[in-house]
């Protein structure tokens, strides 16, 4: 039950409770991936049993795709949609100008695709998640598995010319082999602990042959629902320049969401 979660995914579940409440009937709505973006999923089943809501939603991964329709969301490929009116999606990281760090979950390139694909993107995050400046996290970064260590080594050369502390990759594994995306393939996480122009960075890594696409949202997001472990939810958005806050109640016999672990 909502009541029985820990502080962190109280924080989780009123954020995605929350930021549900930007979906209206009829919407097409991108659907991130990562144990946030799962909660926000439910929510939406929910709404779709309870209150009749009608949505078609573009997943951004197998795994939220699945969610999805165990959920009752009517699921559609981005191609059928075209555009989207939405997309709600977690983050590793944000700063205080909404821009996030991705891919921790391995989704990175569609959850861009998907985003950059809509009029609007809302994050949904934990408190935890806010940072002053990007970095802490490790920065995925998507390449290609042909030549993979070739690129790792053009990375790792290009980082000495950056603004960042750290300049070292690891190849991201899945037990004893390398991790491998929807679209087949690896995940290089850059340990930068932090990274002082995050726009150039973006830039420069996504001009290497091999690199497909970096975790590094930058003026992607339009706002970010951020959820506290006492049930307070605080609405940012960059474009209005406006901070709304509000407390959700949490319902002891509420168990949509019970199953649910990161």
């Amino acid at each position: 039950m909502a009541g029985e979660l820990s502080p962190i995914d109280k924080a989780k579940f009123v954020a995605a409770k929350r930021a549900a409440q930007f979906v209206e009937d009829g919407m097409r709505v991108g659907l991130g991936t990562g144990s946030t973006a799962a909660w926000l999923v439910r929510c939406l089943g929910e709404m779709v049993r309870d209150d009749g809501l009608r949505i078609k939603g573009v997943p951004t991964s197998t795994r939220t795709a699945q969610l999805a329709r165990e959920v009752g969301i009517e699921v559609i490929s981005l191609d059928e949609a075209k555009w989207l009116d939405l997309t709600i999606d977690g983050a590793d990281e944000f700063d205080g100008e909404l821009n996030l760090i991705k891919g921790g979950g391995g989704a990175l390139l569609q959850e861009k695709i998907v985003a950059t694909a809509s009029d609007q993107m809302v994050v949904i995050a934990d408190i935890g998640k806010e940072v002053e400046t990007l970095g802490a996290f490790p920065l995925p970064v998507e390449v290609i598995p042909f030549g993979w260590q070739t690129t790792q080594a053009l990375v790792e050369e290009t980082l000495i010319s950056m603004d960042v502390l750290g300049r070292t990759s690891t190849l991201r594994m899945n037990g004893d082999i390398p991790f491998v995306t929807d679209e087949g393939n690896y995940i290089l996480d850059l340990h930068l602990n932090r990274i002082g122009n995050a726009r150039q960075l973006s830039l420069v890594m996504n001009q290497m042959p091999g690199v497909v696409e970096n975790g590094l949202f930058i003026d992607i997001c339009d706002a970010v629902v951020i959820g506290y472990g006492d049930g307070r939810v605080e609405v940012r958005d960059i474009n209005e320049g406006t901070v709304d806050r509000d407390r959700l109640d949490f319902v002891e016999t509420d168990n949509l969401f019970s199953d649910l672990s990161d």
